[in-house]
């Protein structure tokens, strides 16, 4: 009974006591620019920061691994693919003005393969990959949707073969290198030689049109010294032409060669350099021939004078 009256009293003193209040922790004050921050920035900005964290760490991979070219070409592909895949597949590709490249070299050439989508196509980067091209003065690229390429190609003309430093090519009428000489198909355009000459060999070779006696029997035209022109003939016959007046000279040469057969004479060479005279080099066949005629003249001279 005591027991009882002792724990009853114990609990009925535990009820009158006030509560304990839980321990007070000084806190500083949070910072003025988190609260800013907390405040203004939208929601989910975390998630956002970590995604562009991500990104931009796969980005630096793909940088430093030296794998950009094959990340833009798959992401060309994909693109392409969704765009062949909603109706723009190229299906009918039209090239007109071509000779002498391939449909399927103007394609390699302007980028378009059996991956690309009319959508997505570049028609400006196109028309300058054709234009890069030697062969290619001008292109027109139109794309008429849902699935057609057209492209229209000026293709410059082979005009001669210009040979520098044992290097043959074959050049345009501009002088535009179109691509070295490995094709016997280029065999009969003209050969000029020298530094220079690829620039001003139309010029020289319209002027030596007009006449066909001196062109029919030419093989080639080197360019001496970036100033004047030598002919040399089929038979090895070297012509020297002077550097100025040089019609003047040709049609001397073509006039020579038709009354005194000039270029079937046992000569070596022409030089018509100076303006008021020719001079012939005899061949050396010919030099002895010639010393030896005009010593048995004067031995006929001497004997005819003892007597």
């Amino acid at each position: 009974m005591l027991a009882r009256e002792y724990v009853g009293a114990w609990l009925a003193r535990r009820r009158q006591r006030p509560a304990k209040k839980p321990p007070v922790i000084d806190r500083e004050p949070p910072n003025r620019f988190i609260l800013l921050v907390e405040r203004y920035l939208p929601r989910r900005v975390g998630l956002a920061a970590t995604v562009a964290i991500l990104l931009g760490s796969a980005g630096f991979g793909i940088v430093k691994g030296g794998h950009v070219e094959e990340f833009v070409t798959a992401l060309s592909d994909t693109r392409n693919a969704l765009a062949n895949a909603a109706g723009f597949r190229i299906t009918t590709v039209g090239i007109n003005g071509r000779r002498q490249l391939s449909q399927d070299e103007v394609l390699a050439i302007g980028g378009v393969n059996g991956r690309s989508s009319l959508l997505f196509l570049d028609a400006e980067t196109v028309r300058d990959r054709l234009k890069a091209n030697p062969w290619i003065a001008d292109a027109t690229i139109l794309k008429l949707y849902p699935g057609r390429l057209q492209i229209d190609i000026v293709e410059r003309t082979a005009f001669a073969l210009w040979q520098e430093n044992g290097r043959l090519s074959v050049i345009a009428a501009d002088g535009a290198v179109l691509e070295p000489y490995v094709s016997r198909r280029f065999l009969n355009l003209p050969l000029v030689v020298g530094k220079g000459a690829d620039s001003r060999a139309k010029d020289f070779l319209a002027l030596l049109d007009r006449y066909p006696q001196v062109r029919a029997v030419t093989k080639a035209a080197i360019f001496v010294g970036e100033r004047r022109w030598n002919l040399r003939l089929k038979d090895g016959l070297d012509i020297r032409l002077p550097e100025y007046d040089v019609g003047n000279a040709l049609a001397v040469l073509s006039k020579l060669d038709k009354e005194e057969k000039l270029f079937s004479r046992d000569i070596v060479a022409v030089d018509m350099r100076l303006p008021d005279r020719l001079i012939v080099q005899l061949s050396e066949e010919a030099g002895k021939a010639r010393d030896e005629l005009f010593k048995d003249k004067k031995t006929k001279k001497k004997a005819g004078d003892s007597a």
